[in-house]
């Protein structure tokens, strides 16, 4: 792969989005991207991963949006700018000509085409099996039936109709619903890359095996031929450019089913990323004029997805005191989110006290953990001797897996103090 000849500025928007943390997940710490994140809501988790980032910006369907969008743009030196939602990729692409810088994605007239269910299988009718769709509920062959909006993403406003009367009921309060036939066998999503030149450079297929809130939770590597075959045609039918996406489910009969397409990241691209193709990355350096090419590791892998928590808490401090035993080092073993959160206080100069009770040379211990050069200070207590003897900053924090230990400490010496498992709130995730 070509390298990126100077560092490019990319803003993701809405950078809270299940999208737009996958693209940070994709982006951060390349060394040839600048990451920036925007939203439109105060409350979102992008702002505890995004350094750089601003909320309060204008719905994209909000005549002020391009106006407040270009303003931010000009004012951090924006060179792309990547969308993390599909109405919002639809809505940029429809205003590229206007905005001020490049948005990196597939072009309006794919974005239009994949934005609308209907579009879709217009398009495609002839050349895929698509799903049956119902304009009279008297022509439905067999229930239940599957409704969803023509307009949507993941599983908002869909439903499964047992009956006529259940489908006319959802149909008469939501006019946007499709009535189509339902499939009732295993879902797959086709992740896709094309590049700037036409040529579809990766398509790997997954398997949804778990979906909460029409996001794939479980997925693992699945191959079959047929997937090249579907992503070849519809890449030859509609222009894209960087990554975008398809998923298809079995029928009763066990034929492949085109779903749907989005010109976008998905946010359990993140399978496929940890196999060494990073779909995100290849779009920015493909917007940037590059050539890229792909290299998958080739072994099977599961993804699983869960809430994550990330904090901000109002407190400052220069020193660390830190226990050894049951608490950095646990049977043996290192605690690695303690090693984690000790590195981070190495880069940001904070000083780091030992403070151990350790039976035995606490040096060798050390060594042997290859920790020995990570603390500022060893404090070696001896019998009788309390912690809170030797904490001697106030603008400290106290870790020990001990509670009467930093209830002493807490007492005596007032500083905050932690059990191992509450140190994920002093973990800083955010990356530029």
């Amino acid at each position: 792969m070509t390298q990126p000849r100077a560092k490019a500025r990319v803003l993701v928007f809405p950078c809270g989005s299940e999208v737009g943390l996958e693209v940070f997940r994709s982006l951060a710490g390349d060394t040839h991207i600048e990451l920036h994140g925007a939203s439109s809501t105060p409350s979102n988790h992008g702002k505890y991963l995004y350094r750089n980032y601003v909320d309060g910006l204008p719905h994209v369907t909000n005549p002020a949006f391009l106006d407040a969008m270009n303003a931010l743009v000009r004012s951090r030196g924006i060179d792309y700018l990547f969308p993390a939602m599909d109405s919002v990729a639809l809505a940029l692409a429809e205003t590229q000509d206007r905005l001020a810088c490049q948005v990196i994605g597939s072009p309006l007239e794919t974005c239009r085409v994949c934005h609308s269910k209907h579009a879709t299988y217009e398009r495609f009718a002839k050349i895929v099996r698509v799903p049956e769709l119902y304009h009279d509920l008297a022509d439905v062959p067999r229930w239940p039936i599957f409704l969803k909006p023509d307009c949507s993403y993941g599983s908002r406003g869909t439903r499964v109709a047992e009956s006529p009367e259940e489908a006319r009921f959802f149909l008469a309060r939501e006019k946007d619903l499709l009535a189509m036939e339902y499939l009732p066998g295993k879902e797959y999503t086709i992740d896709c890359f094309t590049d700037r030149h036409g040529s579809l450079l990766f398509a790997g297929a997954r398997q949804r095996l778990r979906i909460q809130n029409g996001i794939c939770v479980h997925g693992r590597r699945a191959d079959n031929d047929i997937f090249r075959v579907f992503a070849d045609t519809i890449n030859a039918r509609l222009r894209f450019r960087g990554v975008w996406f398809f998923q298809l489910k079995e029928s009763h009969d066990g034929e492949m089913v085109l779903l749907e397409i989005a010109p976008r990241v998905a946010g359990t691209m993140s399978l496929h990323r940890n196999l060494g193709v990073n779909l995100a990355k290849l779009s920015v350096y493909d917007a940037m004029g590059l050539d890229v090419s792909i290299l998958m590791n080739e072994f099977p892998i599961e993804v699983d997805r869960a809430l994550t928590n990330r904090f901000h808490v109002g407190l400052s401090y220069r020193h660390v005191y830190i226990d050894l035993d049951d608490c950095l080092i646990c049977e043996g073993i290192i605690n690695v989110e303690v090693i984690a959160f000790l590195y981070q206080c190495v880069n940001r100069g904070i000083t780091l006290h030992l403070v151990t009770r350790h039976a035995g040379s606490v040096r060798q211990t050390l060594k042997q953990t290859r920790m020995e050069n990570l603390f500022d200070a060893i404090l070696h207590l001896q019998d009788g001797q309390r912690k809170s003897e030797v904490i001697r900053h106030a603008d400290a924090i106290f870790i020990d897996d001990s509670f009467a230990e930093r209830t002493d400490v807490h007492d005596r010496k007032g500083i905050p103090v932690f059990a191992p498992d509450a140190i994920e709130c002093l973990m800083d995730w955010r990356r530029t």
